[in-house]
């Protein structure tokens, strides 16, 4: 904790009724940009206040015993903030707060906090937070309370008992128990961590058991169809109108860029002409909130008038007959068997797709990829910049070998 942002400052209330014509006099504390007011229970005249020296002017036996207060005041709450210090407290504004007065804090527990920080998310979806945010916490929630129950045998446990080992033992569950891979392992403990970190900041927990332990996320190889492959799946004949239906879904999802939630939900309100007057897709995405405005491309314009009078799209109002998510990946493994395809065939791999081979590839700025898939940080899409390096370099490899093997050309080029 960096003690110089901590500051303590005496001030009169002059917005407090006058008690025999004598203000209170408060000391504010600044801790971080949080402010907290404390009542010494102390009042003094306006003109005998020294607003600059933040002490009562003159030697008078008041002004003696006033300031005397100021200065234990200031002097306890230095001490305050050192031995949170030294006790490896984070030092808080409730944390001294609570301490000053000598506050005894309910000693929450870990499915409280949890339930406590989950009612919060969910109160605000739709405004700040989607539904899928409320479910990835409640999921997360879902499982530790497995964990205690395996490996602790309790339903909860008090905030206070945590430590860096029960992390690394929670780390360890994820892995071998829930046979979670160490990315998504990394994701359940840093929504964790968020509850630990919400315990802190209200003075529920001293200790932060996360100190110690560093999160990680490993860089993951992201798979992409390349044009070829694209146009494969787009040209397959099949007996099967479910395989079919799931093609179109498929390439409708590679000429857009919208994940699978965001087609589910599509309707024939969010299509509208654009400033080029032609037809964009405009919508807001579920899981970060971005407006996104995405040209529809000929081949999505295409399957959208396939199915324009699909009776299912009639009854639910949907702009697509869109099936489950699990259904789509099922068949979807499918049409890779069918196609010659071994890359692991998956529906929100199409949305890779658009970013990579669709748009970047072909010179589409990384801004304009960053709109259209909704990100609401440009460096989310820096991540599909890689990949298409990668790809760029993968080629350039292949033609630098023909060329290396070329003996006319070499002569021709050392000549």
């Amino acid at each position: 904790m960096n003690t110089n942002t901590f500051t303590i400052h005496y001030y009169l209330r002059a917005d407090k009724k006058p008690k025999e014509n004598k203000y209170p006099i408060y000391c504010r504390i600044t801790l971080m940009g949080q402010r907290g007011e404390i009542a010494i229970k102390r009042y003094i005249e306006k003109v005998r206040w020294d607003h600059k020296a933040q002490r009562v002017k003159g030697g008078s036996i008041e002004a003696r015993e006033i300031n005397s207060r100021i200065l234990e005041t200031t002097t306890k709450l230095n001490n305050i903030e050192t031995k949170l210090i030294a006790n490896d407290i984070p030092v808080t504004k409730d944390a001294i707060l609570n301490k000053y007065h000598g506050r005894d804090i309910k000693h929450k527990t870990l499915m409280e906090a949890f339930a406590y920080h989950n009612s919060i998310i969910k109160e605000r979806i739709g405004d700040e937070y989607a539904p899928a945010t409320y479910k990835r916490y409640e999921t997360t929630k879902g499982h530790i309370r497995n964990f205690l129950k395996e490996n602790y045998h309790k339903e909860d446990l008090p905030l206070r008992q945590l430590t860096f080992e029960f992390i690394t033992s929670l780390e360890h569950y994820f892995k071998t128990v829930r046979k979670c891979n160490h990315n998504t392992t990394m994701k359940y403990i840093k929504n964790f961590k968020k509850i630990i970190h919400l315990a802190l900041n209200n003075g529920w927990l001293d200790k932060d058991p996360f100190r110690s332990f560093k999160t990680s996320i490993k860089e993951v190889k992201r798979e992409i169809l390349t044009q070829e492959e694209l146009d494969d799946i787009m040209t397959i004949k099949t007996q099967l109108q479910r395989l079919d239906l799931v093609r179109d879904l498929f390439v409708f999802a590679c000429y857009t860029g919208l994940a699978y939630v965001d087609i589910q939900q599509l309707t024939s309100d969010n299509i509208a002409i654009g400033i080029d007057g032609k037809p964009w897709i405009f919508r807001d995405r579920k899981k970060t909130g971005v407006n996104s405005k995405i040209p529809i491309l000929t081949p999505a314009k295409a399957i959208i008038d396939k199915y324009k009078d699909f009776p299912k799209n009639s009854n639910e109002n949907t702009l697509l007959p869109v099936l489950s998510n699990q259904k789509l990946n099922a068949y979807l493994k499918e049409i890779a068997d069918i196609c010659g395809i071994k890359k692991n065939l998956t529906f929100h791999l199409a949305r890779h797709t658009f970013a990579t081979t669709v748009t970047l590839s072909h010179g589409v700025s990384i801004e304009t990829v960053s709109n259209m898939l909704g990100h609401k940080n440009i460096r989310t899409t820096q991540i599909y910049s890689k990949v298409v390096e990668q790809k760029i370099r993968t080629e350039m490899d292949k033609l630098e070998s023909q060329l290396n093997g070329n003996d006319e050309i070499s002569k021709k080029v050392a000549e």
